[in-house]
């Protein structure tokens, strides 16, 4: 028995220090395997609950606690992604008239909360990863709330009864996942030390990979009828990851805050719009399938295309941080 939990411990800490392997790996097989994606595809809700689950057991609530510290900038932070920006990308869109699957889905992309891993994300490319997870911390426990009046002014999503009962299910989900994962802690993993917190980020690593197998379902079968289609969804979902956290980073360091930019800069542009997977109805989230699977792509190559980019900002920020 002592074999088989050394063996597993090796394994999941060989994942949590390979993730980027593990996740570009699961975009490469749910692309090159239809079939892969298609048995995974069923899952997809129930697998993203278990990444908040493990999330919120690797923060913990004392962690949590000391995440929300820093309310008031969190809280603005907040209210900017995932109320102002989704608010104002969907007057827009009412504005010009442009109706469909894109404008919902990148309306449902700004009104979501940072993706899980972006704390790691900001780990990767040498940044402080403290602002980020106040950040998603808040933005996972209020979404129900700031997500109301974005999807009101979304009518692709349906009438009120089901936007009202999408986000009640979304309450649940967040409430269940969390309380599960603090119930867990209080009671058999009070204080994980550095091993067990590696086999917890292992565990989301292999996860994070299996998800995105079924995320790509969509990505791959259109992509051998209508290769122009899954060009277009992919260039705007490259355009709205990365110039959102451009733009935020840019906007912030010009404001003076230079400590936050890098970090609150991934946390804007890496959003868990999979997570409206477990409360949306299936014949709304269908068509936002091909969407979601091309977000994944700039999403996980973050620190690749932009690592340099930020480990630049983290140095300057260190040069900088002990004359203030």
């Amino acid at each position: 028995m002592q074999g088989v939990l050394t063996a597993i411990s090796n394994t999941l800490g060989f994942a949590a220090s390979h993730a980027r392997f593990f996740l570009i790996a699961g975009l490469v097989a749910g692309i090159a395997s239809p079939a892969a994606a298609h048995a995974a595809k069923p899952w997809i809700a129930e697998m993203i609950a278990g990444l908040l689950f493990l999330a919120a057991l690797r923060v913990g609530p004392r962690a949590l606690i000391g995440a929300l510290s820093d309310l008031r900038q969190s809280l603005v932070a907040t209210l900017a992604f995932q109320l102002a920006l989704p608010l104002a990308f969907a007057l827009f869109f009412l504005a010009i008239g442009w109706t469909g699957v894109l404008p919902t889905a990148l309306v449902l992309m700004a009104a979501a909360a940072p993706v899980s891993g972006s704390p790691h994300l900001a780990i990767m490319t040498g940044n402080d990863p403290a602002p980020v997870m106040r950040v998603m911390t808040l933005g996972t426990a209020l979404l129900p709330l700031t997500v109301l009046p974005v999807f009101w002014l979304t009518p692709a999503l349906g009438s009120a009864d089901v936007i009202l009962a999408a986000a009640g299910r979304l309450l649940a989900v967040i409430a269940l996942a969390v309380s599960a994962a603090f119930l867990l802690r209080r009671f058999a993993l009070r204080s994980p030390g550095p091993g067990a917190i590696r086999s917890i980020d292992g565990l989301s690593a292999i996860l994070m990979g299996v998800v995105v197998v079924g995320l790509m379902s969509a990505v791959g079968e259109t992509l051998l009828v209508d290769p122009a289609l899954v060009g277009l969804n992919l260039a705007i979902a490259f355009a709205a990851n990365f110039l959102l956290q451009l733009a935020v980073t840019t906007l912030l360091e010009r404001s003076g805050s230079k400590a936050i930019a890098a970090p609150l800069g991934i946390a804007a542009g890496n959003r868990n719009i999979g997570l409206f997977l477990t409360a949306l109805p299936a014949s709304v989230t269908d068509s936002l399938l091909l969407f979601i699977g091309c977000y994944q792509i700039p999403m996980y190559l973050t620190p690749l295309v932009l690592g340099r980019y930020y480990r630049k900002r983290a140095a300057i920020s260190a040069h900088r941080q002990p004359s203030t």
